[in-house]
């Protein structure tokens, strides 16, 4: 077993920063998982916020995931959601889709919170190019099991018994569980690539201390456990590895030449329009 220990880059996204985990320069993926976001936690004052302008994507699948605070996401299917604590998002991408995440007017006028994960899923290569599709699961519908005492949901995949009736294109595993110091948590038995990501807190696996804000990566199925030091919240996530990925800005693709037609057509402004929010757009950037 090969255990990698990654710390995240700021990243400014306009009004906030996040955490940037993925892609690293020492780990590009993580099984099918090819970015990683942790957003926050910040606090913002009225008239402060999220205000993420149409932008595209295209050959993957975005995950949205709240641990507080509330986004609105709107897409070129049609689709207006307001994203909340343990609901789950899925938008797959496919051939190209347009979204924007912003906040409700009324939202805006109050002082709040926001916080949570934001991943993209590599599509299969067969994959890449299905229709695009925005699907919404509701906090209710996604397993919640006790593990020794440890509260575990499995958001997608199957572990610890149960399975997440999230969609995926191959497999996939997301899971987060809430560790009280001195807690114990078997690791996910079978998954060839697992990345555990301490959002916060510190725990220990095997003799290597796990502090805040780290993703720790094993190679390969591994059968220990988990040691809170202190009261943590880690994310489990992981799954088959899926090959050479190539990332521009919002674009990942396993061909370099369909970034260059998304770069054109994002340009030529040829994708599709985002109803209700039509009039703003971020610039396909320079380099």
């Amino acid at each position: 077993m090969m255990l990698k220990l990654l710390t995240g880059h700021t990243q400014d996204l306009g009004g906030f920063s996040v955490r940037r985990l993925l892609p690293h320069q020492a780990q590009r993926a993580v099984g099918p998982w090819v970015f990683f976001d942790h957003m926050g936690p910040a606090q913002f004052t009225p008239g402060e916020g999220i205000n993420v302008r149409p932008h595209p994507h295209i050959n993957l699948a975005t995950v949205t995931y709240l641990f507080a605070g509330e986004i609105l996401h709107r897409d070129s299917l049609g689709s207006l959601q307001a994203i909340r604590p343990g609901d789950l998002n899925l938008m797959i991408a496919g051939r190209g889709i347009v979204h924007s995440e912003r906040e409700t007017a009324a939202t805006k006028q109050q002082t709040r919170e926001l916080h949570g994960l934001q991943l993209w899923l590599a599509l299969p290569e067969a994959s890449e190019e299905v229709e695009p599709e925005f699907i919404h699961y509701p906090s209710a519908s996604l397993p919640a099991l006790t593990l020794q005492g440890v509260p575990v949901r499995v958001l997608i995949g199957t572990a610890y018994g149960v399975s997440s009736p999230v969609k995926t294109l191959s497999p996939t595993l997301y899971a987060e569980a809430d560790l009280k110091a001195g807690q114990r948590l078997v690791l996910p038995e079978g998954v060839p690539e697992l990345g555990i990501y301490i959002a916060s807190g510190q725990l220990q696996l095997g003799e290597q201390n796990l502090h805040t804000y780290t993703l720790a990566v094993l190679d390969s199925p591994y059968q220990g456990e988990l040691i809170a030091q202190s009261d943590s919240r880690i994310a489990l996530m992981g799954g088959e590895p899926l090959g050479k990925r190539y990332m521009w800005w919002n674009f990942v693709s396993s061909r370099k030449e369909r970034i260059e037609e998304a770069k054109l057509e994002w340009k030529n402004q040829s994708f599709p329009l985002v109803p209700g929010d039509e009039q703003e757009f971020i610039p396909l950037p320079a380099s």
